[in-house]
Order: C-alpha cells, then sequence, then structure tokens
C-alpha cells in the first residue's frame, strides 16, 4: 500500500508540473503576470504559499530560454558589441542595446533583491487564501496601469537611453512581487517614453532574460536547491514551459498589440480575491 501511495503522489506531481510548465508558457507572454498566476495555480493545488512564490521565479527558466531563442538574432548583435564597447559611446549604434541591458539588469537586482526577501518571508505568513487575494489586488493594480497606458499615443523611438535603463530596470525590479506583471510594468513604461509597441515589447523581453536567470539563481540559493520540487518533475515543469513558450510567444505577442489587457487583469484579479475569500472561508 505504502508503494502504491507513493506512485500516486509520484503521478501526482509530475502532472501539476507539466500544468505549471503550460501556464508559464503561455501567460509569460501576456502582461497578466505569469509570477502571480503561476504562484495563484501552485497555491489552489495545495503548495505553501511561500514556496509557490519560489517556485514561480524558478520556472520563468524554461520561458527564458525561449525568449533567448526568440530574440536570439539581438542578443547576439549585443554580444558582438561588447569588445568594442567605451564608456563614452555606451549608448551609440549597437552599444546601446548591450548597455541597457546591463545597466537595467543591474537596477532591477537593486531593487528587486530586497522586494524578494520581504516578499518571501511575508507570503510564508500568509494562509493560502489570503494570499491568493493579495495576488488578485496586485493583478488589479497592473490593470489599472494598463488601462491608463490606452490614454497615452504611441511614439516612434526604438533605442534605449540611459535613462530608459535605470527607469525599466528599476520598473521590473517591482515585478519581483507575485501579481505584478514584469512584461506589462516594463512594456508601459517604454511606451510611456515614447517607444513604438514593437520595440516597447522586445526591449521588454530581451531584459526578462538575465532578470529571469538571477531570480532563479536567487530562489535556489534561499532555498538551498530546487524551491520544493523534485528533480524530476523539475525538468519536466521546465521543458513543458520552453517548449510552450516558443510555440506561443509569436501569436501571443500579435494578440498583444490587438487585446485590452487591463479587462484580462481585472478579471483575473477580481476572481482571485473571490477565489481566496471563499479558500479562506473554507480552510
Amino acid at each position: 500500500m505504502g508503494a502504491f501511495v507513493a506512485v500516486a503522489e509520484s503521478d501526482l506531481e509530475l502532472l501539476v508540473a507539466i500544468l505549471a510548465g503550460i501556464v508559464q508558457g503561455v501567460v509569460e507572454w501576456l502582461p497578466v503576470s505569469s509570477q502571480g498566476n503561476l504562484s495563484l495555480f501552485l497555491t489552489l493545488v495545495g503548495t505553501d504559499p511561500g514556496v509557490a512564490l519560489q517556485l514561480a521565479l524558478f520556472l520563468q527558466v524554461g520561458t527564458t530560454l525561449s525568449a533567448a531563442t526568440y530574440y536570439r538574432e539581438e542578443i547576439w548583435v549585443a554580444l558582438e558589441s561588447v569588445p568594442g564597447w567605451r564608456p563614452d559611446q555606451a549608448y551609440e549604434g549597437e552599444n546601446a542595446l548591450a548597455s541597457y541591458i546591463v545597466l537595467a539588469s543591474m537596477m532591477t537586482g537593486l531593487v528587486g533583491i530586497p522586494l524578494y526577501i520581504f516578499a518571501v518571508d511575508f507570503a510564508g505568513q500568509l494562509t493560502g487564501g489570503v494570499f491568493i487575494g493579495l495576488i488578485g489586488v496586485l493583478l488589479i493594480l497592473t490593470g489599472v496601469i494598463q488601462l491608463r497606458l490606452e490614454s497615452v499615443s504611441m511614439g516612434t523611438r526604438e533605442e534605449p537611453t540611459l535613462v530608459d535603463s535605470i527607469l525599466v530596470g528599476a520598473v521590473q525590479g517591482l515585478a519581483i512581487l507575485p501579481g505584478i506583471s514584469r512584461s506589462g510594468m516594463t512594456t508601459s513604461a517604454l511606451l510611456f517614453r515614447s517607444y513604438e509597441p514593437p520595440a516597447a515589447f522586445r526591449l521588454s523581453f530581451l531584459l526578462s532574460i538575465p532578470a529571469s536567470l538571477g531570480a532563479a539563481a536567487l530562489t535556489m540559493v534561499g532555498a538551498g536547491g530546487l524551491p520544493g520540487i523534485a528533480p524530476v518533475p523539475a525538468v519536466v515543469a521546465l521543458v513543458v514551459s520552453g517548449i510552450v513558450g516558443y510555440l506561443t510567444i509569436d501569436a501571443l505577442m500579435r494578440v498583444v498589440e490587438r487585446v485590452p489587457f487591463w479587462a484580462v487583469c481585472f478579471g483575473l484579479g477580481g476572481l482571485a480575491i473571490v477565489g481566496g475569500t471563499v479558500v479562506s472561508v473554507i480552510v
């Protein structure tokens, strides 16, 4: 009987890993917080809120590899410019992209690491229902930002500047909080800075690559290894999220340009608040 129970639990863990990978692979490209929605899913299936937050950050590695593959040409251009980089030409020509990624990533770390320590500790003190409700509030906040963005006229800028690097990097650091959309916040900041939408999405997703890898590394250091997941389910979740992410990124980026995602944020946030209340009452 003990062996049967162990097998059943193993199968359930693999199923959760597959579903988590699918959720991450799809919602990563939408400005509705993949971390918040994945944390929500993991909490609903019984994961401790603190562990759910760590897992959500760790599983971004799969979609990070998808983004790196999708934007491989831009990454190569940035790498090629590194040997000829000079401080006085940091934001000129091909140097601009490499300077943007490096400086913005440093700003993300300065803002995000203290928030991460606070968020994991705070989440671990919450019940599942309260945590779900908090995610809902943060999702609605993202929706408010997206709604405000609709009144801003689109610009024509394409190349990043020093100010953009500092601003967007700091904004991305705030997205360490579950429910705050990384892509929504950084894309919004770039659009407010008068970038044309395709350039804003490109710069946002390129910046996500070092940020996601850094967040995963920070999570593993804080958890002392894989955060609450066995090696096999971890690999399965990463592979599934990577494959699904690569297959959906092009189509979903086209959707992003057409659908008012403030409405999606409001809908998901409202459901999370209602669901969190129900869970708190039941538990």
